[in-house]
């Protein structure tokens, strides 16, 4: 199947098509999934010797990874409080750590390998009413005192509308660490990475059944290969393989759309220095200008799976809340996809035997956690598991309500945080 439609897959960098997985191969890593965390697990494992197979169902990035806001940011889908309340503060400074590293990481391999996507570094946290400016003061000085992070700066409103042509926000945060990319051209530049440090990609090849053991056996409709170790890396696209973490993750769809070129001088007009942008609220709007000069809106979320309005109107109309002057722009690419969410928005890395091994519930934030997840999976196999389990110190509940349920339920809940946002 092609890319989805979308502003990221018109503007893709040529890239090589991979095989099918045909007959049986043996390896000794397979990576199943060709997001930024499966490139990225992948390129780290060859760079430390192993022989590495990176099986994807679809294409390289055809999922999150390829559609998402490109928004690389600092920390996680939770705040680190709650973190703390679960680890402790020493187990819950060295996750924060990690975070960061992760954006050093996307920094460092973008340069290395030489990945054009567009990056850029600068990020606003954006407030829209006087509480949550609050929490986003509480917020600079719980990094700069806790966490030793102090490159965040607070801005009133006056130096929000310095840098954005808008009123809708009354605070921000901005963060010079943190920025955005183009996330299709930036997994693409990860596989080819990996592609030349030895690792054998197959595309069209989803895995349906994992047979357990040393070695372990994963079974294509093409043919299977042998591992003695796997890394299953999970976003929101799940069908097909059951595994017991399939439950601590909800697919939830989120949308974007691209306007029609705006040009240099009215983009800088709107958004005046080239920073990613997302507010506060719960369901939350975020936004960025692309490398050729159009406004990229993401907005609204699916918990239901059923996209019941039009997706280009409804995120259209968020749009212009922020940006009135857009009235009568052209909206030339409308896409959404599913990122994948845990219940408490923290990340969920784990084992479930002690030769395979997860990676899911980015809950927004796999931009950059994805590429250090794939880094601590490849510590883990390589015998350096000490800040992979620090993430299996985390509670990670099922959502409620089984396979029929959960999802029902999820509805319902979030409906009580859209109201709080709008309070």
């Amino acid at each position: 199947m092609p890319h989805v439609r979308s502003y990221y897959a018109a503007t893709a960098h040529a890239s090589p098509g991979h095989p099918a997985v045909g007959g049986d191969a043996a390896f000794d890593v397979c990576v199943v999934g060709a997001g930024i965390t499966g490139c990225a697990a992948a390129l780290e494992l060859a760079e430390r010797g192993f022989k590495v197979a990176l099986v994807e169902a679809e294409r390289v990035g055809w999922g999150a990874s390829g559609r998402s806001g490109g928004q690389a940011i600092f920390g996680f889908g939770t705040d680190m409080g709650r973190i703390a309340a679960q680890v402790g503060p020493a187990v819950a400074r060295r996750l924060w750590d990690v975070s960061i590293e992760s954006l050093d990481w996307v920094r460092d391999r973008v340069a290395r390998h030489g990945i054009d996507c567009d990056l850029q570094w600068g990020h606003l946290h954006a407030a829209t009413k006087p509480r949550q400016r609050d929490d986003l003061l509480d917020l600079q000085r719980e990094l700069a005192e806790t966490y030793g992070y102090d490159s965040p700066r607070f801005l009133e409103r006056d130096g929000v509308e310095a840098l954005l042509a808008t009123t809708r926000y009354c605070a921000g945060l901005f963060d010079p660490r943190s920025g955005h990319l183009h996330p299709l051209n930036y997994t693409l530049g990860l596989a080819q990475a990996a592609t030349a440090a030895g690792v054998h990609v197959f595309e069209y090849s989803p895995v349906t059944r994992i047979e357990r053991g040393d070695p372990l056996r994963l079974v294509t409709p093409g043919g299977t290969i042998t591992a003695r170790h796997a890394v299953l890396t999970r976003g929101g696209y799940v069908a097909g393989l059951h595994v017991p973490a399939n439950w601590r993750v909800m697919p939830v769809g989120t949308y974007v759309v691209a306007t029609e070129p705006l040009g240099e001088e009215r983009i800088t007009a709107l958004v005046r220095e080239n920073v990613a942008v997302a507010d506060v609220n719960f369901v939350l709007d975020y936004f960025r200008r692309s490398a050729d000069h159009r406004l990229l809106f993401g907005g609204r979320v699916s918990y239901s799976g059923i996209d019941a309005r039009d997706t280009g109107r409804a995120t259209g109309a968020r749009m212009l809340r922020v940006f009135p002057q857009l009235a009568g722009v052209r909206l030339d690419y409308v896409w959404g996809g599913y990122v994948d969410i845990t219940m408490s928005r923290a990340p969920d890395f784990g084992r479930i035997a002690p030769n395979l091994f997860y990676l899911q519930g980015f809950s927004g934030h796999g931009i950059a956690m994805g590429g250090m997840a794939g880094r601590l999976a490849a510590e883990a196999i390589a015998g350096q598991a000490e800040r992979f389990d620090l993430f299996g110190r985390l509670h990670h509940l099922p959502f409620p309500g089984g396979r029929w349920l959960r999802t029902p339920a999820l509805v319902l809940a979030m409906l009580w945080f859209r109201l709080r946002d709008l309070l």
